[in-house]
């Protein structure tokens, strides 16, 4: 048996929550790792909506794996920006030239 980190009850093992307090235990081990490889991030940065599909499905299993393929996907996009923004600013000073 376990004890609540918050009262000190009693309680389950493998219980997701103290029946008594309400208070969140520890959630259980995950199979696989969480080490937000850098793979992940890449995979984020090449392809933004996958990245952002994975940060939303992992954010709460694998946050640091979550949080690399969030920022390479917000890497992609503000990249994205800069070059259109860029492409525009070209744009107008060749179209003022001719």
């Amino acid at each position: 048996m376990a004890y609540c980190k918050n009262c000190g009850a009693q309680i389950d093992n493998n219980a997701p929550s103290c029946p008594f307090c309400g208070t969140a235990q520890n959630a259980p081990a995950t199979n696989g790792t969480d080490n937000g490889g850098i793979g992940w991030g890449l995979l984020g940065c090449c392809i933004p909506i996958v990245g952002l599909v994975l940060f939303l499905v992992w954010k709460d299993t694998k946050p640091k794996t979550a949080k690399a393929a969030g920022i390479g996907a917000l890497v992609a996009v503000i990249l994205g920006v800069i070059y259109y923004i860029l492409m525009f600013i070209i744009g107008i000073g060749y179209a003022s030239m001719i």
